[in-house]
């Protein structure tokens, strides 16, 4: 992908994607809340005279996005606009659109979109372009084995001391998941939360291992490490699916940020005293 940019003002990114379902089935997977929330972060819609118009985004530690429905023709066309990353930046558009193709699978196109006269924002598209393969990996994933099932989003984030690579030596050994490829089998060591399934994916750039679970039930986990300027953080996002879904992420959430907090311990601040 690279940035396109027209004479307007608009600047944009896009892609491809073929995804597995129906034009249906992937619309209620990226058009509503209950679907956006099981692969996403949790979304809720607000309505007006029974249409959709505007989309609540929560990326959790109280970073809440609204964003204004634009485009909405089930189940071919969706375009929603919200507040860009940056304060001060112009709003991003993303646009969703869905068209069959033979042997149960749809294409999906995806553009985000920005209006600016300078090359000041472009790292808002920059960063989306980085972003989402990870996120349709999820999404793949999801609808492959758990489409339309109830979901509960549960997130370990910690900072971390040292860098990326460090960081992730550290966790991924901690875990038994060091040296461990794709398509194996793997179960969390003793000393560690429940935790096993088939390893999905692994990458070293960026850094992050995505395990599809059945302990301790049915669900995905996201894990890696992220570089916010000087800050690094390590951290899980876990999907539990299935009608219990929301009683494992309560019950395993504290667990995952014990053994986080014990692995990478919080720095002690100059002049502390216990």
């Amino acid at each position: 992908m690279s940035i396109r940019k027209e004479a307007s003002g608009r600047r944009s990114i896009e892609f491809e994607v073929e995804l597995p379902g129906t034009p249906e089935q992937i619309w209620q997977a990226i058009a509503t809340g209950p679907g956006i929330s099981a692969w996403f972060v949790p979304a809720t819609f607000e309505e007006k005279d029974g249409q959709p118009v505007a989309v609540n985004l929560d990326f959790g530690g109280g970073m809440t996005f609204r964003h204004d429905v634009k485009a909405w023709n089930p189940p071919h066309t969706f375009v929603r606009e919200g507040p860009g990353w940056v304060p001060g930046s112009p709003p991003i558009a993303a646009e969703f659109r869905i068209e069959a193709r033979a042997g149960g699978t749809c294409v999906v196109r995806v553009v985000q979109s920005l209006f600016a006269s300078t090359d000041d924002w472009d790292g808002q598209l920059t960063g989306a372009e980085e972003g989402w393969p990870g996120i349709i990996r999820i999404l793949k994933l999801y609808l492959a084995h758990f489409r339309g099932q109830r979901s509960a989003i549960a997130k370990v984030l910690s900072p971390v001391p040292g860098t990326a690579a460090e960081a992730w030596t550290t966790l991924t050994t901690s875990l038994g998941l060091a040296g461990v490829r794709e398509g194996q089998r793997w179960t969390a060591p003793a000393g560690v939360p429940a935790l096993g399934g088939v390893v999905e994916h692994v990458s070293d750039h960026p850094f992050g291992t995505l395990v599809r679970l059945d302990t301790p039930r049915p669900g995905l986990a996201a894990l890696g490490t992220i570089e916010f300027g000087d800050m690094v953080m390590a951290g899980f996002t876990f999907y539990y699916y299935g009608e219990d879904a929301d009683a494992t992420a309560a019950r395993e959430t504290p667990a995952w940020d014990q053994w986080m907090q014990a692995r990478f311990p919080m720095p002690t601040m100059p002049g502390a005293s216990g």
